[in-house]
């Protein structure tokens, strides 16, 4: 059920907060003293540690850090008091004349409102609080700057690009240092960085930022996730549909997107005298295929799916590698039901989406229940209770910890966020199970029921993986870049261990790649020992060693990636071991 900070737990959160916020002050001093000329803007507390925005004369790097840390640390052993005074506003308007940034705070504020400004010795700044006593209550050696950005004042892209300086900031230097390893474990495993070592994605901001370039090897992996996708709704009976890719301006006027999310729509083209966009989303779409025929009760549930690329406007300064892109394929499907199936439906829908996960060994789930908006949703309050309570009795029978979200839920239906934790412990959100009362209502969707009267379906969205891009992503920091079999771009790596046995080597090669094995053959200018090197640096599960021997007896030497190597093996006995791990989804 919902969890709850017990008091002591919220006094240890909000007292690390007071000291993380303190902090973003003195790192602001600090910098102030250090670079005259600097424009300090805003900053404070973050989840590990806190950071503050500048305008400076010349881009900082991390080669500047040690000296802003020792100036902070000076700060500190000086025990300055944070001293907080309430001044009218033209007062404030007076200190702050030199710093525009601050000063467009102050203007924020009401004619006539006071300003509180917090001072440490002779640098104040605009209150935005709370703060410790003195500095001297601050860890000189809890703290450590991690890095420098851009980033927009006020997020407004409009407007000025600043720097940001980021740090982390704990009880003592033990947690700090273990905050620190985590982060060198988290860059090892950053999925930009493995991707561009095993050569499977590309982005090119020239070309347009937030969109993909799937190389051949992401792309064998792309092609085996989306089998698997394919294979498993089909055994769950979805049907498999294919949607354009734009649409006259009227289907999103209908659906309610473009007056709910035109900002995050692309810019409609012009063709006969007619507006187009590209979809921001598939549901539309399926729609048009329900309304293509008159449906009956007998013809529910339809449960259709579709792997559709669609397109958003994400600000340049949210994109992050493959989570957070303008063009990703969804992994989209909704279900047109009755709702007496609406139970059956949910905690199918709810089954599926844990299997689907537990394949990619994720196992650390929990739920959240999002509920009514209060006077933001559509559709009738029994709706909406019937809808709610059976997305609780699938959490509950699928014995899942869950949080209820008060309010959260879209102003179209409740949902389940069914969230996961990595084998770091961060937790993502993937699969989205979510009520829609407002495109069946907006679209006049009916089924004849029985009685031969008509009535309106129910309609469940639902995403079991994401979007492929983002979940690509995931799944790579998640493994490390070392995957189970299946998943891997080259399973077998071929090497012939010297320029005779390529003939024999391409014999065995052909064999796997008939037998449906993702191999490949190295008949480069390196040696053997070098050839295996490579091929341990893009962890490749099996290398298939050849020489003088294996070709005599028709065999083959294997190395596993794990080191172990078995020598003198029939080529048939091999092949099974490979797929049957390929088969369970298992490691080498």
């Amino acid at each position: 059920m919902a969890e709850e900070l017990s008091l002591k737990d919220r006094e240890k959160e909000e007292k690390l907060m007071r000291m993380r916020h303190s902090l973003a002050h003195v790192m602001a001093a600090a910098v102030q003293h250090l670079y005259p000329d600097a424009k300090s803007a805003s900053g404070g507390s973050t989840g590990d540690g806190f950071c503050f925005d500048f305008e400076l004369p010349r881009n900082l790097t991390e080669g500047d850090f040690p000296s802003i840390e020792a100036e902070m640390q000076r700060i500190i052993r000086q025990d300055i008091p944070f001293v907080l005074n309430k001044i009218s506003r033209a007062e404030a308007l007076e200190l702050f004349r030199n710093e525009p940034y601050k000063t467009e705070l102050v203007d924020g504020t009401e004619e006539g409102m006071s300003v509180t400004v917090c001072s440490t010795g002779n640098f104040p700044d605009v209150y935005s609080g709370p703060y410790v006593e003195s500095t001297g209550r601050l860890n000189e050696r809890g703290f450590r700057l991690l890095s420098v950005s851009g980033a927009y004042w006020k997020g407004d892209e409009n407007r000025p690009m600043l720097q940001r300086i980021t740090a982390a900031a704990f009880n003592d230097g033990k947690q700090l240092n273990a905050y620190l390893d985590r982060l060198e474990e988290l860059k090892k495993r950053d999925h930009r960085l493995i991707g561009r070592e095993q050569d499977l994605f590309s982005l090119h901001e020239d070309a347009g930022p937030g969109l993909c370039y799937w190389h051949p090897k992401g792309g064998r992996m792309r092609v085996a996730i989306e089998n698997f996708w394919r294979e498993e709704h089909y055994k769950n009976g979805y049907e498999i549909v294919f949607t354009p890719h734009v649409g006259k301006s009227w289907l999103w006027e209908t659906s309610g997107h473009l007056g709910f999310y035109k900002e995050s729509m692309y810019n409609p083209m012009e063709m006969d005298n007619t507006d187009y966009y590209i979809k921001p989303m598939n549901c539309p779409f399926h729609i048009m295929i329900y309304k293509n025929s008159r449906r009956s009760y007998r013809d529910l549930p339809f449960r259709w799916a579709e792997l559709g690329t669609v397109y958003r406007y994400e600000k340049s300064g949210t994109l992050h590698g493959l989570t957070r892109v303008r063009g990703f394929t969804q992994d989209d499907a909704h279900i047109f039901c009755t709702p007496e199936q609406m139970d059956d439906e949910i905690s199918e829908v709810l089954r599926f989406s844990l299997y689907m996960l537990k394949s990619f060994d994720f196992t650390d789930v929990s739920a959240y229940l999002s509920t009514r908006p209060e006077g933001k949703s559509v559709g009738a309050a029994e709706k909406w209770d019937a809808a709610t309570e059976a997305l609780r009795r699938a959490i509950v029978r699928a014995g899942l910890a869950y949080q209820v979200d008060e309010g959260g839920g879209a102003f179209y239906g409740p949902k389940i966020d069914l969230k996961v934790k990595d084998s770091l412990g961060r937790q993502w959100q993937l699969s989205t199970i979510q009520f829609d009362f407002n495109l069946p209502e907006r679209f006049h969707l009916t089924y004849t029921d029985r009685d031969g009267t008509e009535k309106q379906p129910y309609m469940v969205h639902r995403a079991l993986l994401g979007s492929l891009e983002r979940f690509f992503g995931v799944m790579i920091e998640n493994y490390g870049g070392i995957y189970p079999v299946w998943l891997c771009p080259s399973q077998v790596q071929v090497i012939p261990v010297a320029p005779d046995f390529i003939p024999y080597a391409r014999s065995v090669w052909q064999k796997l790649r008939a037998a449906g094995i993702r191999a490949d053959i190295d008949t480069g200018d390196d040696n053997m020992k070098q050839k295996i090197k490579t091929a341990q640096e893009q962890k490749i599960p099996y290398m298939f060693i050849l020489g003088a021997k294996e070709q005599d007896e028709g065999t083959v030497s294997c190395r596993i990636r794990t080191g172990v190597q078995q020598n003198g093996m029939p080529f048939d006995s091999m092949l099974q071991i490979i797929q049957e791990k390929i088969q369970r989804k298992e490691q080498p």
